[in-house]
């Protein structure tokens, strides 16, 4: 396990996240997750967009350390991303070989006289972000470098306390809406019975929601809800907001023991995010924590990314409608929040208006997807994801066998039939049930591998 970067933290905390400004908040001045570390690999390079701005991540032998560069090399722009680590372990663009150490300085130039050493311009270097590993997440800061030490990296803070007695379930995926969308989306307690019935909840769980702001500021704002959910049969719930991108809910249950509901709404572009969504439970009992342990991250991933599609859709055109009538600007005449049950969407809004925290301010939105689109899975999630991708890969060998097995069983039936002058009943019942159960098993992971790529569009609370 990778020991935890805390370099970039030891300083005191000088500045605020979002900029000196105490009357706008910065999105570029802040530290964010873009990838859980286990699904980097180290011998090869991986992609994100962050605010727009293109990043490749590789793994620096040398410094024994995850680089985070822009993802542009400086000879021809082309993105270093399509290159390699070189048998130095140095990163190396793929158009001319020219390489770059860890800080982003040029160590060579191919086309150079052998006799000549890479140029010490500033225009010959990659440009380098800061980075540092924190509980389990990649985070990099994507504003001025030098104010990035001074700055808090958002960390769900109640994992700080023991943390060995947490069990996490994590996801991820990219989102075909804005961060503030999904940030809305998770602040409102009140969907939950309704959007994700079946699914992890339900509908009799409604009820009138007193929810409470307690505090707020640039830095974000903190709620309560006194009968908490499930009609109050789990305790109360705490809800946190860490400005820009991160919330939780906290239950801390009497049955059950302290669950959270932690969600970093990263910004790709307009219209689309990155979701990391952590479930970090501690039980009374160690039961349920030896349970979850057993099952496969990516059955979990599965079933996350139906419960995300529970809501995918009609989130997609929420914001669309809102941007037609005006955006955020205009929400309390686009949204009718009637109720104390919106009192955390309201504080969102009113802390983007407050604080100018667009972070995007002016551009339009994408066009509408079709839903086969806001369904896809495979380049918004398993391509991304090392469990995923793997078990992906199994399933397919897997599968390939199975036909396989089928077709040579069913070949060699009638040989034999051939070879045994008087075949049992029995004999010829299990050799006939052999590729009868090969496909059986085939159709089953086929069905399970389409999980893969795509949702089913159609959520539990609309099935029969």
């Amino acid at each position: 396990m990778l020991t935890e970067e805390r370099s970039a933290i030891t300083q005191p905390n000088l500045l605020p996240a979002g900029g000196p400004d105490p009357t706008r908040f910065d999105w570029q001045e802040a530290w964010y997750p873009i990838f859980y570390v286990e699904d980097l690999e180290r011998e090869k390079l991986a992609r994100f967009t962050l605010l727009e701005r293109d990043l490749v991540i590789w793994w620096d032998r040398q410094a024994e350390t995850w680089r985070v560069f822009d993802d542009r090399c400086p000879h021809r722009l082309v993105p270093l991303s399509e290159g390699r680590i070189a048998e130095d372990g140095l990163l190396e663009c793929p158009y001319h070989g020219w390489a770059f150490r860890g800080d982003g300085s040029c160590d060579r130039i191919p086309q150079q006289d052998p006799d000549t050493t890479a140029p010490a311009s500033k225009r010959a270097c990659a440009t380098a972000l800061p980075t540092a590993i924190r509980q389990g997440l990649l985070f990099v800061y994507a504003g001025k470098p030098e104010n990035a030490p001074d700055v808090d990296i958002p960390i769900t803070e109640p994992l700080e306390e023991t943390p060995d007695e947490w069990v996490c379930l994590n996801t991820f995926r990219d989102l075909p809406y804005d961060a503030l969308t999904l940030l809305e989306n998770v602040l409102d307690a009140s969907h939950v019975p309704f959007t994700h019935h079946r699914s992890v909840s339900n509908r009799a769980n409604a009820t009138a929601m007193d929810l409470k702001v307690l505090e707020t500021g640039k830095q974000g704002f903190k709620g309560f809800w006194a009968e908490g959910p499930r009609k109050g049969t789990l305790g109360p719930q705490s809800t946190t907001f860490v400005a820009p991108a991160l919330m939780w809910h906290e239950v801390d249950s009497q049955q059950l023991g302290r669950t959270l509901t932690v969600v970093y709404a990263v910004p790709i572009r307009k219209g689309e995010c990155r979701i990391f969504a952590r479930f970090p439970f501690k039980f009374k009992s160690k039961l349920p924590a030896f349970f979850i342990k057993l099952s496969p991250r990516w059955y979990n991933h599965i079933q996350q990314n139906t419960i995300l599609e529970d809501d995918q859709y009609f989130l997609h055109y929420q914001e669309q409608y809102l941007a037609n009538l005006g955006g955020a600007a205009n929400y309390a005449k686009a949204f009718y929040l009637a109720t104390r049950s919106d009192a955390f969407v309201t504080a969102l809004r009113e802390w983007v208006n407050q604080f100018d925290a667009d972070p995007f301010p002016g551009q339009p939105l994408p066009p509408r997807l079709p839903m086969t689109a806001l369904m896809e899975r495979y380049h918004s999630h398993t391509e991304h994801c090392v469990s995923c991708r793997k078990a992906l890969a199994n399933i397919k060998r897997l599968r390939r066998g199975l036909a396989i097995a089928a077709a040579i069983s069913w070949s060699a039936l009638p040989l034999l039939i051939a070879v045994l002058e008087q075949p049992s009943w029995a004999i010829g019942l299990v050799a006939g049930l052999v590729p009868l159960l090969a496909i059986g098993v085939w159709a089953w992971l086929g069905r399970l591998e389409h999980k893969f790529y795509q949702g089913q569009g159609v959520p539990l609370r609309n099935q029969a």
